[in-house]
């Protein structure tokens, strides 16, 4: 085993913070001497620079990535008795939101290439009940967007992209978030695009689903103490919008050297038999919030054993997901039989995420590499 040169991290924000700390403190500091904390001109500024950034006309910031989803299928009218198609490869609160309006999540296997939700299964999955596509673009992977919107377009379906872990990753020309009729976008602080606390937006170019989403993000109304709508609480306070307002300033730099890390990533296990890189889907471009590799043919457990002696040896490893989705507890009723999404399922048992992050250096990859080469002689 190659001596450890030091503990490499799955992730590392003080490294981010530290270049830009002097300009996040003046921000915060002018909020909190403000005493304007909760919506106020630094959010209203935000929320118009992140729309222009992804694209769109509209975009109403709210406090966090699951509240974003709620209000889009909230806003497109979907509730009780309404199905929507989506991954099960992807964090729970994708289909919690569904859940959360009454309707119910009809899950798509996907592609294990990509770990996206395969456009091609989409159509045999719609029914007279489905009434949205939301499909995820998982680890900032956008998902063949043309191909979902084509049969979305076909069924006059509305298509709600999840774009969580996907800030700043492009579908050809347009940024995800921009291409469904709704993008629902996290801040969460482990995001390309991350806050200091729990954030969240929605994009659209509807300025109809904008204002329903608007009100029911506050309570429902439009003028204080008068309730148009059963709404929720769900404002993004000034404190992270005003974070938020620095660290967009830099976002295209810290995609740019995730991809570089991205690269390095691929050419360093080109030769590492049983590991399977990551393969880019042709047309999108990626900011990758993680960098998952399949273990191949491991079933979870050699998996599993390969991350605890990693860890044991100085390189902390990440398993994004261990159970699908359709596999939780919570969605026993739905009836998804054992091996019903094949690819899923075998993902789940071989998905490991290597460390990443924009300041990774080569040596810290290299290190690496080098000690999953070496656990895997062993295993």
């Amino acid at each position: 085993m190659n001596k450890v040169i030091s503990p490499v991290p799955p992730l590392d924000l003080t490294q981010q913070y530290a270049t830009i700390e002097s300009d996040v403190s003046a921000a915060v500091l002018a909020v909190l001497s403000s005493g304007q904390y909760i919506n106020g001109p630094v959010v209203e500024s935000f929320s118009a620079q992140f729309g222009d950034y992804i694209g769109t006309t509209e975009c109403i910031v709210c406090n966090s990535g699951t509240d974003a989803l709620y209000l889009a299928l909230r806003a497109l009218g979907i509730g009780p008795g309404d199905e929507v198609i989506t991954s099960p490869f992807t964090f729970i609160a994708t289909a919690e939101a569904v859940s959360a309006v009454g309707a119910v999540p009809v899950f798509v296997d996907i592609e294990l290439e990509t770990l996206n939700l395969n456009p091609a299964l989409i159509e045999q999955a719609i029914t007279a009940k489905t009434k949205a596509i939301l499909p995820v673009h998982i680890f900032g992977q956008p998902v063949d967007m043309d191909a979902v919107i084509a049969v979305a377009e076909a069924h006059q379906l509305p298509v709600i992209e999840d774009c969580a872990q996907a800030t700043g990753a492009q579908w050809g020309k347009k940024r995800v978030g921009s291409i469904g009729r709704v993008g629902c976008f996290s801040f969460f602080p482990t995001k390309n695009l991350g806050g200091c606390g729990d954030g969240g937006a929605l994009t659209t170019n509807d300025p109809e689903i904008a204002a329903t989403a608007k009100l029911l993000r506050d309570h429902g109304s439009k003028v204080r103490y008068h309730h148009e709508a059963i709404g929720i609480n769900s404002r993004l306070d000034a404190v992270q919008a005003a974070i938020l307002k620095v660290k967009l300033q830099h976002l295209e730099k810290w995609n740019t050297q995730r991809q570089i890390v991205a690269s390095r990533y691929e050419q360093l296990l080109a030769d590492v038999r049983g590991v399977k890189s990551p393969r880019a889907t042709q047309g999108g471009s990626s900011v990758w919030n993680q960098y998952t590799v399949l273990i191949e043919n491991s079933t979870g457990e050699k998996r599993d054993r390969l991350r605890e002696k990693m860890q044991s040896n100085g390189v902390s490893t990440m398993i994004y997901y261990p159970v699908p989705l359709h596999q939780q507890s919570v969605y026993s009723d739905l009836g998804y039989a054992a091996g019903s999404l094949p690819n899923t399922e075998q993902a789940a048992g071989e998905v490991l995420a290597l460390p990443m992050f924009p300041e990774l250096t080569v040596d810290q990859q290299e290190q690496v590499v080098s000690t999953l080469k070496a656990v895997l002689k062993t295993l």
